[in-house]
């Protein structure tokens, strides 16, 4: 099947699907919607490359820990086998995450533990020659830094997930030769206007992150594949052309950042 639309950064593996996940997938091929879902952690990453490898068809997966998860620690040899499976499109996701840090927690120490498991994934993804699949959260200036500081270790070119940066800080990472994805949040609040605007039209990828931020029109129920939809008809209006022309310019940029064939 050839698909015309795509979801960079989804999570159909997660437990808010278990009822009814086969029927969340096929809504998505149906509509031609291919998908990655992205990895949190072991549990999340192995079932994300089982979904890839059981849908095959526009299915696709990232395995890595999330900086909420930096307590589990980073098995690197684990998460290496596990990237090695075709269907694996990225490490991830992976990053900073300075907003969920819990009170009373040695606040330093928890951002060191986050750079330290950051700097395997990035050192992963650039041995497998595979796209970091990044998550930014209250830490942009650090964690563009950081990307700098280890500039040597990027790959050619990784997505930022449900970018919240400035357009200075687009302009900073489009330098590093980042992507950037955005999700239902542009639907309902015109924070990230400036922003879209701001980024180049390759360098552009639509997503979910489902089940959470469901995009207007579909606001009070769970999100799903399908809705990316409305993310994408936003950056179209956004970037004032043809949403079939947007979703053109986003499967070129799949193809070119994850090595998918749509």
């Amino acid at each position: 099947m050839k698909f015309t639309h795509f979801d960079a950064h989804t999570h159909t593996q997660f437990e808010a699907y278990d009822e009814d996940r086969d029927a969340v997938i096929a809504r998505a091929h149906d509509a031609g919607i291919g998908i990655i879902n992205v990895g949190s952690d072991k549990k999340m990453s192995i079932t994300a490359v089982e979904l890839a490898r059981k849908y095959v068809d526009g299915v696709y997966a990232t395995v890595g820990l999330h900086p909420a998860d930096a307590d589990e620690g980073f098995d690197y040899e684990f998460y290496k086998e596990l990237a090695h499976d075709k269907r694996v499109v990225a490490i991830g996701e992976c990053g900073l995450d300075f907003f969920r840090i819990e009170e009373g927690c040695d606040i330093e120490k928890v951002k060191e533990k986050q750079y330290e498991i950051f700097l395997a994934q990035i050192k992963l993804s650039h041995e497998i020659r595979k796209p970091l699949m990044i998550h930014c959260r209250n830490a942009m200036p650090e964690l563009i830094e950081f990307l700098k500081a280890n500039k040597t270790h990027l790959v050619d070119s990784s997505v930022m997930h449900f970018f919240s940066g400035t357009p200075e800080e687009a302009k900073e990472l489009l330098k590093l030769g980042f992507y950037f994805t955005f999700g239902g949040v542009i639907t309902f609040v015109h924070d990230y206007d400036e922003t879209v605007c701001a980024i180049p039209i390759n360098r552009l990828l639509s997503e979910t992150d489902a089940p959470y931020v469901t995009p207007v029109p579909h606001r009070g129920k769970r999100n799903e594949p399908m809705f990316v939809l409305e993310v994408e008809k936003k950056l179209a209006e956004l970037k004032e052309i043809p949403q079939t022309e947007m979703a053109n310019h986003i499967l070129k940029n799949i193809q070119k950042v994850f090595s998918i064939t749509t």
